[in-house]
């Protein structure tokens, strides 16, 4: 394991270094300034949907304390912040009428970073459709690839001139499988045929929004965000590896092939089988649209047996409090792989943290020796893809602070600062410290 100065010199000077959120996680506000509802605010009202019975709407009450967020963003001396737009803050149905309230919102918001010294990165979605498009189709219906197109040409007229970034969309498997297959997310249904429907639209409103962008004079790099993970058998035997093939072109290959290739892998269309998605003429020339960047979220590697026998927590691994092995070696795997296949623009893991215990303790501290151990080597193996050629561009932790962890509510913490939910004092746990002192001595070191 490198140390600091060594882990520091292994990347270049133009590397971004930054931390991120999601608005949903964070924002609150959910019934003020004129926001429309969404698939999030309205899921979380289903009976036994959250774990802890919770919702979003007061979350860390980011909207109403921007301001001290920012400054506490600006503190840490990252280079960029990456965050979600609330479409039915800014669009209350998802078409027609502009929020006014809610554009300055986001106006102030990329101001601030910018006043501060801080990049923003802009995603359009992070899983908070309107639900009045939900209403009528959601992702299901190709009619919402359209309103996305002209959402995110609305946005763009209002800040893509101030921004360094706009992702389309932010891990279109977990919209598609997550929230349309086995119905544990947002809009909560269970439907195969419909997740690959949904998967399809996501890709197809991602080409169409990169042309249309780009045809309005797009100045931001434009990008996606796909969660991704390094697929092993759990054996060597011929069906857990088989196995293997199978889950890593469901997971990964389902959305990168099309990207990059063209094309949807043939095992996974075969396996569907009348379940596949309908596919327009040209569609998959419209998805393959170059990209100025792709973004990686990492959290664990992903293991595959052919008798569904694999259990993570007798792996030997330590293991995140959501269950998940803590592996950074898969990380550079995963990136090796990507640079194997594909010709990558350049890559940013867009989000890599883990969950843990984090206790405030009698010094006012939160000692989360594990988390700073989790980002020093998720650094690490980034250092080492970069180092075999993968063109790596930056690296943001997940989370900036805890938040709203979807079905799980506020029990899993990924923050590197806490967040007392019931006085939203935040508190620098020694992750954020460490990371800000990692940045502060490559900045001093580069001077």
């Amino acid at each position: 394991m490198p140390l600091a100065d060594d882990l520091r010199r292994q990347f270049p000077s133009d590397f971004v270094w930054g931390v991120a959120t999601s608005a949903f996680q964070i924002e609150g506000a959910a019934h003020e300034d004129g926001k429309g509802e969404s698939i999030w605010d309205r899921f979380c009202r289903q009976p036994g949907a959250i774990a802890d019975a919770s919702n979003g709407d007061v979350a860390c009450d980011h909207y109403h304390r921007l301001d001290s967020d920012l400054d506490l963003i600006a503190a840490l001396g990252v280079d960029a912040y990456r965050f979600s737009v609330s479409w039915p803050r800014v669009q209350p149905l998802g078409h027609g009428a502009w929020n006014a309230r809610g554009l300055d919102f986001y106006e102030r918001l990329v101001d601030g970073l910018s006043a501060r010294g801080v990049r923003p990165y802009l995603t359009l979605n992070h899983w908070d459709l309107p639900q009045a498009l939900q209403e009528t189709g959601g992702w299901a219906h190709r009619d919402t690839v359209h309103r996305f197109v002209d959402y995110a040409r609305g946005l763009q007229r209002r800040l893509g001139d101030r921004v360094a970034a706009i992702t389309t969309h932010n891990e279109p498997w977990v919209i598609a499988v997550l929230g349309h297959q086995s119905g544990s997310f947002a809009p909560g249904l269970k439907s195969r045929k419909t997740a690959a429907q949904v998967a399809h639209h996501l890709l197809l409103s991602h080409g169409l929004a990169l042309r249309a962008l780009r045809a309005d004079g797009a100045r931001a790099g434009l990008g996606i965000v796909l969660n991704l993970a390094h697929t092993e058998p759990a054996t060597d035997t011929p069906a857990d590896r088989a196995q293997a093939r199978l889950d890593d072109a469901r997971g990964r290959r389902w959305y990168t092939d099309p990207l990059f290739k063209g094309h949807y892998p043939q095992e996974v269309l075969d396996e569907l089988g009348a379940d596949a998605p309908a596919v327009e003429p040209g569609d998959m020339a419209v998805i393959a649209t170059p990209m100025d960047y792709l973004g990686v979220n990492y959290y664990s590697r992903a293991v595959s047996s052919a008798d569904g026998s694999f259990d993570a927590k007798r792996s030997g691994l330590a293991l995140t409090e959501m269950g998940w092995e803590i592996y950074p070696r898969g990380l550079t795997e995963l990136l090796l792989t990507l640079h194997r296949e594909y010709t990558l623009p350049p890559v940013y893991i867009t989000e890599s943290g883990g969950a843990f215990k984090d206790p405030l303790t009698a010094d006012g501290r939160v000692h989360d020796a594990d988390r700073t151990e989790y980002l020093r080597t998720h650094i690490a193996a980034v250092a080492e893809a970069l180092r075999q050629g993968v063109p790596m561009a930056g690296y943001m932790v997940w989370s900036l602070m805890d938040n709203f962890e979807w079905s799980s509510g506020y029990a899993k913490r990924f923050g590197i600062v806490h967040v007392d939910y019931a006085t939203q004092q935040r508190t620098l746990k020694d992750s954020a410290r460490w990371y800000r002192e990692f940045l502060a001595a490559r900045a001093a070191a580069a001077a």
